[in-house]
Formats: structure tokens, sequence, C-alpha cells
């Protein structure tokens, strides 16, 4: 049985948009992907408040970077990688720009390198913030300026993946956050982006 890991934020997670709880299996991308794949197997591998590279002050753990190598020994041998990161990269508390986040993810990818090679790896641009993520009732741990540098990781990360000859698929071509917490995908969201990502991993033969 092929097996695929995907590793993510939140949105792999399946938070439902203004709560702290999350889709079940089923209605989440990653289950619903499992189940147009059939036979391959979906590793599930989502952590809210997930970086690129960055550590979380009041969370730990959340150094994507770190977390790969244990992962990725752990669920060896894998035979592809959905990679989908950088939303909470954005956060005000990391002030980091479009370009640091893409040096970020290519720590991530030369991890899941190690492992996997560039023909079996696809990138995802995470989908956009919404304009007013900032305010009290939503995420205040983003700003108005988050909101800007998120809206730029799409043609950071798609120079990335021509560079190193990955997949590469921007989740916000697609998919938008829910207007609830203007941050994570809702039920539909899921749906779609299972979708384009079966689409793509079809495309690129990796199943």
């Amino acid at each position: 049985m092929r097996t695929i890991l995907a590793f993510g934020d939140s949105n792999t997670w399946g938070l439902i948009p203004g709560t702290k709880e999350r889709f079940p299996w089923e209605k989440r991308w990653t289950g619903i992907l499992q189940n147009k794949c059939g036979a391959v197997r979906i590793i599930e591998e989502g952590l809210c408040g997930r970086t690129t590279v960055f550590e979380d002050a009041e969370r730990s753990g959340r150094n994507g970077s770190t977390a790969l190598p244990l992962i990725l020994e752990s669920q060896s041998p894998l035979d592809a990688a959905v990679v989908m990161l950088g939303t909470n990269d954005c956060k005000r508390i990391y002030s980091a720009s479009a370009d640091e986040i893409g040096n970020g993810i290519e720590i991530c990818l030369d991890e899941i390198q190690k492992y996997i090679p560039a023909n079996s790896i696809l990138l995802i641009s995470p989908i956009l913030l919404g304009e007013d993520i900032w305010k009290a009732d939503k995420d205040p741990e983003f700003d108005k300026r988050s909101v800007e540098i998120c809206s730029r990781i799409k043609d950071v990360y798609k120079r990335i993946a021509e560079k190193r000859k990955i997949a590469f698929l921007s989740a916000s071509d697609h998919v938008s956050a829910d207007s609830l917490d203007s941050e994570h995908m809702n039920e539909e969201g899921h749906r779609i982006l299972a979708s384009v990502v079966y689409d793509k991993l079809r495309e690129t033969k990796m199943i």
C-alpha cells in the first residue's frame, strides 16, 4: 500500500471555524482524500499553531522543522508528502517576511527530501487570511501586516517549487477562509481542497 504524509497546521488538523473543535475524519480534507484514493493510505499530521521553523513561546512542539525528523522516521517508509504550512508564520510575534517564511519551508523540505524524492512532494501555499483576522473577536495574534504577508506566500512557494522541481498547488486559488474566524476552512472548503489535491496527485502520478 502506498503511503502519503499530509503535514500541516490547523487547516490540516481540521479545526472548525470559530471553535476549538475538530471536524470528524470523514469531513476533513485528509479524510475525504483518503476515501478518494482508496488503497492509498493518507497519514494525517496536522497541528494547530504549527509553523515552518518558529518556536511558540506558549505552546511547545509547534516548530515544523524540528517535528519532521521524528515524524518522517516513525512513519517511514513513505511514498509521497503533501505539505501546507505558512499561515502561523504570519503572526505578528514572528515579524517574518514572505521570503523568510519561504526560507522556513525550504528547511522543512530539506528534511522531507531525506526520505522522499522531489517528484513525490506536493507543496501547497495556504489559504489567505481574512482582512479582519486581527480583530479581538477573531485572532489578534495576527495584524494587518499578517494579511499582507500571507498574500505573498503563494508567489514565494511557487518559485521554491519550481527551483526544487516539486509539485505546487495554491490553496487560495480554490478555497477561502470562513468569515466566522477569517482563518480556517469550513466544511465546503475541506471538500474542495480534497478534490483539487486529489487531482494534483493524479496529475503528478503520486497516486
